[in-house]
């Protein structure tokens, strides 16, 4: 697939309504149990003021009778909580009276609140959200953003997630309102919008991440991407994946420091499982985080360092020297230095499932 030229891309990029939004996961209440709540509350309420009324019912005075007996302290407790107020059932004595004021009214102000408590929950949703929107910025550092919720991204967020990284720590930017959606009921925060433009990119705060992936469908998309988060965030890790290998060294020229080119490592994946099919099943299981052997990066240990590569603990496949990547076999890896980093084959850890991923 042949890229267009990046002025066709940025107009591409331009003609795109931004409807970009931040979604932050929430915990589903039944509303059954929200209504049984608040029903609960308002007799609670209710059976409050008849016990007030009632413990001092001598203060009322009953327009029929003169008298006021249980059943008419339930009545007038109901009345005055409805602000119906018949004029029956009064409060006659001074005690009686200044009850109703700092007592009742209050009561009656509560009663009312907890009746139109849906009305108030839309009232004050917007208010609720800037807050919670507020903590979140001021807490979020060092994150990942994902661009791209499909199977790629899901895969990449199930090994991040293996390897210790939190839930808090992730936010996904993805065009699909749906698909946001899905990663909120797995407890990410995501951003409706288009990973290409640099306002949806800073409501992710990528200004301030750690490491970025970009799992786009498409190839063109995935350097505009790279081009917006490499100019945002200079120090950032960026990992991207394209289809075609001819487009890798594009997404490098954009400021990638990994790219993952998926069909030709699906290919050389199929070519090796067909050659042996041992092999190809052991190479799936290194690169599926969670399952058997994982691949993990780690630090020479002081107790490693001066030694040779076949002298530690773990299965070294290779170390990384600086920029150089060296082989296990190599000469020059051996002896190890405490600022190297060591590629190791370990046990896997238990992985955390996630829903069913929507096809890239």
């Amino acid at each position: 697939m042949k890229l267009p030229s990046r002025d066709v891309m940025a107009r591409h990029a331009a003609e795109k309504v931004d409807g970009s939004r931040i979604h932050l996961p929430r915990q589903t209440v039944d509303p059954l149990r929200q209504v049984g709540r608040r029903l609960l509350m308002a007799l609670g309420v209710l059976f409050l003021t008849v016990l007030i009324v009632y413990a001092d019912r001598e203060g009322y005075r009953d327009s029929v009778d003169g008298t006021v007996d249980f059943l008419d302290c339930l009545y007038y407790a109901t009345v005055t909580l409805s602000t119906t107020g018949y004029g029956d059932i009064v409060p006659a004595s001074d005690a009686a009276r200044l009850v109703n004021v700092l007592v009742i009214t209050p009561l009656r102000v509560l009663f009312l609140i907890i009746l139109v408590g849906t009305t108030l929950e839309v009232l004050t949703e917007r208010t609720r959200e800037e807050f919670r929107l507020k903590k979140w910025r001021s807490h979020l550092r060092d994150h990942t953003v994902i661009v791209g919720f499909g199977t790629k991204g899901r895969s990449a967020i199930q090994t991040l997630c293996a390897t210790g990284l939190r839930k808090d720590q992730i936010v996904i930017v993805d065009p699909s309102g749906k698909v946001i959606e899905a990663a909120n009921l797995d407890g990410f925060v995501g951003i409706v919008g288009d990973g290409t433009r640099s306002d949806v990119l800073l409501r992710a705060e990528v200004q301030r991440a750690r490491q970025v992936v970009i799992a786009t469908q498409r190839d063109d998309t995935a350097v505009l991407v790279t081009l917006t988060a490499r100019q945002l965030n200079r120090g950032a890790k960026i990992v991207a994946a394209v289809r075609e290998e001819e487009n890798a060294p594009l997404l490098r020229q954009s400021g990638a420091d990994a790219v993952i080119t998926s069909a030709s490592a699906a290919g050389r994946l199929l070519g090796l499982s067909v050659l042996s099919p041992s092999a190809g099943t052991v190479m799936e299981d290194l690169i599926q985080q969670g399952t058997g052997l994982d691949l993990v990066e780690r630090p020479v240990t002081k107790a490693e360092a001066g030694r040779s590569v076949r002298e530690t603990e773990d299965l070294v496949v290779s170390v990384l020297r600086g920029h150089r990547l060296l082989g296990y076999d190599d000469p020059a890896a051996s002896p190890l230095q405490l600022t190297d980093r060591l590629i190791t084959i370990v046990r896997a850890a238990p992985l955390t499932p996630l829903t069913t991923p929507p096809e890239d």
